[in-house]
């Protein structure tokens, strides 16, 4: 049977084959086990770990690193190789443990099962392990149980579940065995209780209906299964690119070893030099600097509020396009709030947020002339209450109703406590809520007397009144108060508060037949589960980032588009859709009609997961927050996942790229913030790295082209590529995030790191550092001199040039006196470190043989300096240029 929330309890009896009162008969369930099996949650044979090592190798990126790696060690650069070959060792490791993520994460799902249970079984009740749970089975549940298997309800006495971490349903759900209809959604399906659930209040018994894989945690089990963020947009543009630089660099050193042949160069010569040009050519420092870049961004994601599971996922949030957010304790407190309090006489504004008594209690409108009906409203709803405020440093908050516990704080903050309240007048008897009833009402001895006390829904409080409590005394309730008061409700109703009415009358005797008539009416409380107040600036961020904010919870519609118009998600002709809705929808018409919709109510696991296939159809960076196992398959499908820490279940947890340490959305768009950064970085140091490749490339193609001897031998080229390559590109990597950030839009996703806007900036920057290098180079050959004094005069004008460059490296707008030398301690120091090797590399004896150079007056010295500074000087007027006339910047380089 699949609906089972449609069938009656004895159309549920007949198809499971047991029976509602007794349960199963002990034999049976032991007959079922065998052939069912236990009830826990299966675990799929993933690829063996050797497979998954080996997938961190199908990069050509890799193995181009891996070549130069062998071929520096081959030409004796031992250090340099093994170097090389420890950052793809590195970069391996991590990606091993990324993958070996999706095996904890179902794991966990696994770990959600309660460990124990009680059943009746031939009529007896006892507890058993959770696993051994049957099909047929009579779960008999009571307040503070986890639910050990999906079952439908037989009975029920006021049973209420706490069902968010599978529905997103943020308050305690009222569960009634009767059947509903075919189609009610998940959420809604009131005579089940699920696994991984729990009961919140109440008593009731369930026949079990759904064991392991076949419960609802069981289908999201299999949905985690199947679902993959893939690789992140750092990671395919640094692989597009590791492709174009593999081509490009083989036919210019193909080039060059084809021109050095025609000229009748010794073909072992060429081949050294050919080599050494090609390790010069590619980046290899970049996969050390990314780590770093990352890695230090991770550091001051931890300051914000941010943990990141996973090192490339920093990147991937600076290039969000769309945040899939859940509402409950993220963009909200999480915590049933009163917000506001209607008396006969005046409406009163309650400030402060969650289960804190921080907060007033304020008149809105109009301003009361006494407050005494407001504080026997308040007296009224601490008397009838069962909740309970916990000292401050316990696990929870509250004990019981979240509900209650919000009228128990509104009372605190105008100075009321249960505590004392119960001194005064002692509880002697209670009517506890009821769904039919929808009301709850206790008796309390007040000195000789009796006083009643009722809340619960308004029609069903205010249909019982006969008078009402104003700041004039007790007054008849009239068919224009009524009105009034029914008006009141409709407008707290409009701006999504849950209503509960509250009423008193004084009692003759405690077992007086029908407490509940003939009440006077004291007022009304306006409650929800309110926005944070730093998630309005945070999403108005997003909106100046050009960043889509998209809302997703389990909730009522109107829940949902009140608080997401607080917020400001929704501003105009936005849609908001509900799960049954969504249900009948094609994949093709959800994919038409997402980018309209920004709100979604009443949603299940499944719709979570389209929802966000559905945006990265569409070609978006989407990132999926949430903290429920409900969320976990979108989180993992995401781009990125982004679990609550707080409140998030550790099935969010591990589908999840990062945890937000304190459950705020705000700290989500700070670590936007530092991702977009983290790309800027990432960005301007490659574009620094590539054109000084570029450089070099050029010299020793152009010297070819030209007829000229190699200008720079092979372990000159290695140096270069050590000295401006390494060091100085880490320290790029660790420049401040610049402000403003969040002021331009996201990257498009199919954005090339290297786009033609950098290789025109590549192609100016190599062009210049090639052309003072070849400058030194011919002047000094061109004038007679030794071979030796050229190649030493392009070696050092060359190094001088790449270590200046650096510094305007920076920025693509800002000039260098405005950014400041010593904004950037690392890298000044390093350049200047640099620059002091590179003059003792002339006048160290050792270095001098193995590098094969002369020592050097100081007034040539100067002059390879000034040389070395032209590139940063044309490339600073370049940008006081461009800047002038208002044009789009280019990346640095």
């Amino acid at each position: 049977m699949t609906h089972w929330h449609a069938a009656t309890v004895a159309e549920v009896e007949s198809e499971l084959a047991t029976d509602a009162r007794a349960g199963l008969a002990p034999s049976e369930a032991l007959r079922r086990l065998a052939g069912d099996g236990p009830n826990e949650l299966e675990r799929s044979v993933g690829p063996s770990p050797l497979a998954i090592l080996g997938r961190q190798f199908a990069s050509i990126v890799i193995w181009v690193l891996i070549g130069a790696g062998v071929v520096s060690a081959a030409l004796g650069e031992r250090i340099d190789g093994a170097a090389i070959l420890a950052i793809v060792v590195l970069n391996a490791a991590l990606g091993f443990a990324q993958e070996l993520r999706a095996e904890r994460a179902v794991a966990a799902l696994a770990r959600l099962a309660a460990p124990r249970a009680r059943v009746l079984r031939g009529g007896h009740s006892q507890v058993i392990a959770a696993r051994d749970v049957v099909r047929g089975d009579l779960l008999v549940l009571e307040a503070g149980d986890l639910v050990a298997a999906d079952a439908r309800l037989v009975e029920a006495s006021e049973l209420r579940a706490n069902e968010a971490p599978l529905t997103g349903e943020s308050e305690p759900v009222s569960k009634s065995p009767a059947a509903l209809a075919a189609k009610t959604p998940l959420a809604e399906r009131r005579n089940l209780v699920f696994l991984g659930t729990s009961v919140a209040a109440g008593s009731g018994r369930a026949l079990v209906v759904s064991t392991g894989m076949q419960t609802e945690v069981g289908r999201i089990a299999r949905l985690l299964e199947h679902a993959s963020s893939g690789p992140t947009p750092l990671q395919l543009r640094l692989d597009a690119l590791g492709r174009r630089l593999l081509w490009a660099c083989l036919a210019i050193v193909a080039a060059v070893f084809a021109l050095g042949l025609a000229r009748g160069t010794d073909p072992f010569e060429l081949f050294l030099g050919a080599v050494s040009l090609a390790v010069a050519a590619v980046p290899e420092g970049l996969p050390a600097v990314v780590t770093v870049a990352l890695a230090l961004g991770v550091q001051r994601m931890v300051r914000r509020n941010a943990l990141i599971r996973r090192l490339p996922s920093v990147e991937t949030l600076g290039a969000t396009q769309v945040i899939c957010t859940d509402k409950t304790g993220t963009l909200t407190v999480g915590a049933m709030t009163v917000r506001r309090l209607v008396t006969a006489d005046a409406v009163y504004r309650v400030s402060g947020e969650g289960y804190g008594v921080a907060g007033e209690i304020l008149e809105q409108d109009p301003a009361a002339p006494d407050r005494g009906p407001l504080v026997a409203l308040l007296r009224a709803a601490t008397a009838c209450n069962d909740a309970e405020l916990l000292p401050a440093g316990s696990d929870a908050a509250i004990a019981g109703d979240p509900t209650e516990a919000a009228l128990l704080v509104a009372a605190a903050k105008a100075g009321l406590t249960r505590e004392a309240l119960e001194r005064e007048e002692p509880r002697v008897h209670t009517n506890p809520f009821d769904s039919d009833r929808k009301r709850m009402s206790v008796v309390c001895a007040r000195g000789a007397e009796r006083w009643a006390y009722v809340k619960g829904a308004p029609e069903s409080v205010l249909e019982r009144c006969a008078s009402v409590r104003t700041a004039r005394g007790v007054e008849s309730l009239d068919e224009s108060i009524r009105a009034r008061l029914r008006e009141a409700c409709a407008r707290l109703a409009a701006e999504a508060l849950r209503v509960l009415a509250v009423a008193e009358r004084p009692v003759a005797d405690a077992n007086e037949g029908d407490v509940e008539l003939g009440l006077t009416f004291l007022g009304l409380a306006g409650m929800q589960d309110p926005p944070r107040a730093e998630a309005r600036d945070a999403v108005a961020k997003c909106h100046r980032a050009g960043i889509r904010v998209v809302m997703i919870t389990g909730d009522h519609p109107d829940t949902a588009r009140a608080i997401a118009s607080e917020l400001g998600i929704l501003r105009g002709e936005e849609e908001v859709l509900v799960g049954a809705e969504l249900e009948s929808m094609t994949e093709a018409d959800l994919e038409a009609r997402v980018e309209r919709i920004l709100v979604y109510a009443r949603v299940t696991a499944e719709h979570k997961l389209r929802i966000v296939r559905a945006w990265k159809r569409r070609g978006f960076v989407v990132a999926m927050t949430g903290d429920g196992v409900n969320d976990a398959p979108a989180l993992r499908e995401a781009s990125i996942g982004i679990a609550m820490g707080i409140t998030g279940t550790e099935v969010a947890k591990e589908a999840s790229d990062m945890v937000v340490t304190d459950d705020d959305f705000a700290s989500i768009v700070a670590a936007v913030e530092e991702g977009r950064g983290i790309y800027d970085n990432v960005a301007k140091t490659l574009a620094y790295l590539l054109a000084g490749n570029a450089g070099e490339l050029a010299v020793m193609l152009i010297a070819a082209v030209f007829g000229y001897p190699a200008p720079l031998l092979p372990i000159q080229l290695l140096w270069i590529n050590l000295v401006t390559d390494g060091l100085p590109a880490l320290a790029l990597a660790t420049d401040p995030i610049d402000d403003g950030v969040l002021e331009r839009p996201p990257r498009r996703p199919d954005a090339q790191i290297a786009d033609r806007a950098m290789l025109r900036s590549l192609a100016l920057t190599g062009a210049l550092t090639a052309s003072v290098a070849l400058a030194s180079f011919a002047l000094v050959y061109e004038g007679g001199g030794p071979l030796e004094d050229a190649r030493d005069a392009a070696f050092s004008t060359l190094v001088f040039a790449e270590l200046l460059r650096a510094v305007g490296a920076r920025s693509d707008t800002r000039l260098v006196h405005e950014i400041g030398l010593f904004s950037n301690l690392r890298l000044f120091a390093i350049v200047a470190a640099s620059f002091s090797l590179q003059i003792s590399i002339h006048h160290s004896e050792p270095l001098a043989r193995f590098f094969a150079t002369r020592p050097i007056s100081l007034a040539l010295c100067l002059s390879w300096i000034a040389l070395g500074a032209l590139p940063l000087l044309v490339l600073e007027t370049r940008k006081w240029i461009r800047r002038g006339r208002g044009s789009g910047a280019s990346p640095p380089a």
